[in-house]
């Protein structure tokens, strides 16, 4: 059963192809996979490393915890499982606003011009 690491404190420069490289000394790489942010296309600094099994996962932990690639000092840890987030609305609106162009401070237009 293929374990998943939470790879830390990764340099901006580490590919997939040299990070696959590096926890291949722990035992067999499913996938390598360097978070990327959608909008600058640039690391975010930290990864995903499936190994084949439970014992290459804890090799790599034992072995390469804390060990340097790309002049960074890497973290290593068994991934958390994925939270499932609640999706968020979209852009803008009023959602929520109420009728704030209606009224003042929360008095009523009306208020105004009472006798």
């Amino acid at each position: 059963m293929p374990s998943r690491l939470y790879v830390g404190n990764l340099s901006y420069s580490t590919t997939e192809d040299s990070l696959r490289q590096f926890f291949t000394t722990a035992g067999e790489v499913k996938t390598a996979e360097v978070v990327m942010d959608r909008q600058t296309n640039r690391s975010k600094g930290f990864a995903f490393v499936e190994m084949m099994t439970d014992d290459g996962a804890q090799k790599a932990i034992a072995t390469l915890n804390g060990k340097t690639l790309d002049s960074r000092q890497l973290r290593i840890d068994i991934a958390k499982p994925k939270e499932q987030r609640a999706r968020v609305g979209g852009a803008g609106g009023y959602n929520g606003g109420g009728e704030r162009n209606r009224y003042s401070g929360g008095r009523s237009n009306r208020d105004e011009y009472e006798d």
